[in-house]
């Protein structure tokens, strides 16, 4: 694996841990706010977050960029922004009307969606990454299933909120060699947080209250899971096939779980979360799909074994 593949693969390894001890957190905000009013504040939270580390950086005041630079910026965080808009709505609102243990599964379906979804842009897309890609939605399936899949209209929204997941990965995929990660993050937020907040105004009951009492949850949905995981995620990807990164960040659900455990066994969470041998089981399955999409392509396909012999 090349230097800056690995850098990059451990930035998306930080995202997905991140994204998957936010989970207590999430859970926590939805007992005192909707959703729309849940992914408006947490957005704009992530936004200004950015927008106090570009200030400290210079990045917005000492003309790093050119008008073209800004340009393709602009471009990336709005289509970021709009997609991240679509995919996180639907999550919130799937959940509601259906199990965890489903949502989860069907939300890890972008595994698969991003590397079709290559196929129609002309990338090229190993077949040791397709059989990675199925080990890894087995044991998601093994990890977060505890019933039968029967889908309903939460499955469904959840379905397709793993659909324009996998888009994000894709537009992220577009811009990141001529963008500033740091610039497109906090754009994106910008959009969803004020996309979501109008929403929230028109379709719930948004109040100052709501924000206070779940502020706790809703600092580190925003400030880490928004403003630091996102932003990584971004950066990350410079540098690693998207499929691969959708790989790298499914690890989200592990993480979540593993998480969850600990929160349990230490009486932060007061429902059960004790991992089963079947989600062990699953753990590892992900695990070892990530880190088999992660050797060098010599070892996969036994040049370095004929090199050495000659």
């Amino acid at each position: 694996m090349k230097k800056s593949s690995a850098g990059s693969s451990f930035l998306l390894f930080l995202t997905a841990c991140i994204w998957g001890m936010a989970f207590v957190s999430q859970s926590k905000g939805m007992e005192y706010m909707q959703p729309f009013t849940f992914n408006g504040v947490r957005s704009l939270i992530g936004a200004l977050s950015l927008v106090v580390y570009l200030l400290l950086t210079g990045k917005l005041t000492k003309g790093k960029f050119t008008k073209a630079q800004w340009k393709r910026n602009l471009q990336a965080g709005l289509c970021c922004g709009l997609a991240l808009t679509v995919a996180s709505t639907l999550q919130q609102f799937g959940i509601k009307y259906t199990t965890v243990g489903k949502a989860g599964f069907i939300t890890t379906l972008y595994i698969i969606f991003v590397p079709l979804a290559g196929i129609f842009l002309k990338k090229k897309v190993a077949p040791v990454v397709w059989f990675a890609a199925v080990m890894a939605a087995i044991g998601m399936y093994l990890l977060c299933m505890t019933e039968s899949l029967v889908l309903n209209g939460g499955d469904i929204m959840v379905f397709l909120c793993a659909l324009v997941f996998a888009v994000h990965i894709m537009i992220v995929d577009y811009f990141a060699e001529d963008t500033d990660g740091t610039v497109v993050s906090c754009i994106q937020f910008f959009v969803c947080g004020i996309v979501c907040a109008a929403c929230a105004f028109i379709w719930e009951q948004p109040a100052v209250s709501q924000i206070t009492e779940g502020m706790t949850a809703l600092l580190y949905a925003g400030v880490m899971s928004c403003g630091v995981a996102y932003t990584l995620q971004i950066v990350g990807q410079k540098g690693v096939n998207p499929t691969v990164a959708a790989l790298i960040m499914s690890l989200e659900s592990v993480v979540a779980a593993v998480s969850g455990w600990i929160a349990y066994e230490i009486g932060f969470l007061k429902e059960d979360q004790t991992l089963t041998g079947k989600q062990i089981l699953g753990c590892v399955i992900v695990f070892a799909a990530v880190i088999l999409v992660q050797l060098p392509d010599e070892w996969l396909s036994g040049k370095q074994r004929h090199r050495n012999k000659a």
